[in-house]
């Protein structure tokens, strides 16, 4: 016969389980359906579209070139990409029904670009986020880019930024704020 005891690890073990899908409810369905994503890359004129994620799991290969396609263009670095942040554009790319292509405007930093921007004025965070593969500026051919950071922030899923007057949105896996 359980007791209290057992009954009380049993609530906050499955409490703990479902904090993820409380807070953020589209990682329920994230996991069920097969994840795919599109870019373009404004600066190299790559272009990609591939399934990331299939049964709830991520494809190795698939997260390899997506890193490639998200590289420094500046230097040429490549550096592993968050999957959380590609979670974050599938749904985002869901919300505002879209099939198009993500424009990327920058996604991963190495330092010493990130250095180079901050140096010249360009509104960067010394510790940027992009630094470490949890972040990215992106456009979506077909949806204003005020509908895009509206849709982000209502994701409530990490950081966004607007940018207007450059024609972008950033978004990132950080603490949820918008700016």
């Amino acid at each position: 016969m359980a007791g209290p005891k057992t009954s009380r690890r049993q609530f906050l073990a499955c409490s703990v389980l479902a904090a993820p899908i409380l807070v953020w409810p589209g990682l329920l369905n994230a996991a069920a359906v097969p994840r795919r994503l599109a870019f373009h890359h404004t600066h190299t004129g790559e272009k990609l579209d591939l399934e990331y994620s299939e049964a709830g799991r991520y494809i190795p290969d698939a997260l390899l070139t997506i890193n490639h396609l998200l590289r420094d263009f500046r230097s040429g670095e490549v550096h592993p990409i968050d999957p959380s942040l590609l979670d974050i554009l599938h749904t985002l790319r869901q919300q505002v029904g879209s099939q198009a292509p993500f424009e990327i405007i920058s996604a991963f930093r190495s330092p010493a670009t990130n250095t180079m921007l901050a140096r010249n004025g360009r509104g960067v965070a010394t510790q940027s986020l992009h630094l470490s593969g949890k972040a990215i500026d992106i456009r979506l051919p077909g949806v204003a880019t005020a509908d895009l950071r509206d849709a982000g922030i209502s994701l409530r899923a990490g950081g966004v930024g607007y940018y207007p007057d450059s024609d972008f949105v950033h978004i990132d896996t950080g603490r949820v704020r918008h700016w």
